[in-house]
């Protein structure tokens, strides 16, 4: 059999750009792929599977988030309509319980069980369980072993302290869905510079990046990046450029946030998080003495947070730095103040026990529709980006919901649930499945048999979801 010689410029998948102080990762290249006999074009399933979580606090409101219809035949609800530009890359899926997590009142056991599927430990201090692991991080214990990092767990809020006296557990549940053992928790970094710098800085044994750190990761790998383009074919020029005209974008937008923020300051990858820099200006200006005076005054610009912290992800499923990550828009209980909205006035968890007011219905949907406008972004971000015979959305799974259905009721069955994503054909999309009661546990067994982690059971369910 006859076989495409191998160019001059075939390059290694790991291969990257370094500099002092920082190594990027590259995306797909054409240059990348292996030889392939003449008449067969390079498979599909070379491309490999990535797995999003993006959990939203708080439950939603219920009679606008199901769409109406069912199968290929459906209208997105008013919650979903921000995603009508991928409804063929989504499935909408209703009837799901996570009954593990129904034994408990309140947010807590609904949160920390989002992604283990179980019953967690009920208590006020820091001997927490969640008596399961979390499927990200069974899938990372597999596919991690494949990427430089095995998981990333980003968010937009620190960890929460103390006990909840209304149903006197420790608050802690409610900032970690992520868990590497049944009582080991991983934080999010909330910090879009300290996940940036993950993914492209090189950090001494100390975690310190040294005299780089202000430079730009682009300026740093520059020569090797021009280097590289010299030995590449147009289709792959380009690609490259789109690639770090990217990474750039990013840089940029984070600099820019952090000099509205900071009243000039850089945002350094030393600095514990954004919040700091923030808490230290608004400090200055109103003499407030700590974050507690601050009350619910919005510290940070939610929408860009978000949308940085989801394109720092894109970027670690581009360069296949990772294949598993979990974002948190907020803790349980989350009292971010959501008044940067037209129409809306207070804090998530409050407006979410709307008591059946109009007013309060009101506000809480658009509280969901912005959460719902920030999945699209990320959507649309990875359908942009092609990736083999397809784009980077189609080799993925994006999942996106709330352990709760209703927040003012703290319902747990027909919870809201949406996956995004072809994981590279295995998955049908651009639907409304109503699964009539089917479980949580099951959906995410059928997602792990897709990232190729056979043989596995969530909590104490080990058979896949009928019609995914």
């Amino acid at each position: 059999m006859a076989y495409i010689q191998s160019n001059r410029w075939k390059i290694s998948r790991r291969q990257t750009l370094k500099g002092v102080g920082a190594t990027l990762a590259l995306p797909f290249l054409e240059a990348m792929r292996p030889m392939t006999a003449y008449g067969q074009s390079a498979a599909a399933t070379s491309d490999p599977v990535r797995m999003a979580c993006l959990f939203m606090p708080n439950g939603v409101r219920p009679d606008r988030w199901t769409p109406s219809g069912s199968g290929g035949n459906f209208n997105l609800s008013p919650i979903l309509s921000p995603l009508e530009a991928v409804k063929d890359d989504i499935t909408v899926i209703s009837g799901l319980s996570n009954s593990p997590s129904k034994k408990g009142d309140g947010h807590y056991y609904k949160t920390a069980s989002w992604l283990t599927c179980t019953t967690i430990e009920a208590t006020e201090g820091s001997n927490v369980s969640a008596n399961g692991i979390s499927i990200d991080q069974i899938a990372a214990e597999i596919i991690g072993r494949s990427t430089r990092l095995p998981s990333m767990e980003l968010g937009t809020e620190p960890i929460t302290s103390g006990v909840d006296r209304n149903v006197n557990l420790t608050r802690l549940y409610g900032s970690h869905i992520s868990w590497k053992k049944p009582d080991v928790p991983l934080p999010c970094e909330i910090n879009p510079r300290i996940a940036f710098d993950r993914l492209f800085r090189n950090r001494d044994k100390n975690g310190k990046a040294g005299a780089s750190a202000d430079q730009s990761v682009l300026d740093i790998v520059l020569d090797d990046a021009k280097s590289l383009q010299r030995t590449l074919g147009k289709e792959d020029q380009h690609k490259l450029e789109q690639y770090l005209e990217s990474v750039r974008e990013v840089e940029r937008r984070m600099e820019n946030e952090a000099s509205k923020l900071g009243a000039g300051q850089k945002l350094t990858p030393n600095a514990l998080s954004q919040l700091e820099i923030l808490n230290q200006a608004i400090n200055k200006a109103t003499g407030a003495k700590n974050s507690d005076e601050l009350g619910s005054r919005q510290r940070l610009n939610a929408t860009e947070h978000v949308r940085l912290m989801m394109d720092i992800m894109v970027l670690a499923f581009w360069t296949d730095s990772t294949r598993v990550s979990t974002f948190m828009f907020g803790n349980a209980v989350s009292g971010k103040n959501f008044s940067f909205l037209d129409g809306v006035s207070g804090g998530h968890h409050s407006i979410s026990h709307h008591k059946n007011d109009g007013k309060q219905l009101d506000q809480y949907q658009k509280i969901n529709t912005w959460h719902t406008e920030q999945y699209a972004y990320m959507l649309q971000r990875m359908k942009a980006i092609p990736e083999g015979n397809a784009n980077l959305l189609d080799n993925s799974m994006i999942l996106f919901g709330s352990g709760i259905r209703d927040g003012n009721a703290h319902a747990t069955k027909n919870i809201p649930i949406i996956l995004a994503g072809g994981a590279n054909g295995q998955l049908k999309t651009g639907r409304h499945l109503d699964t009539g009661g089917g479980e949580l546990g099951s959906l995410y067994v059928g997602m792990l048999k897709r990232l190729g982690v056979k043989s596995t059971k969530v909590g104490a369910f080990n058979s896949e979801l009928r019609g995914i």
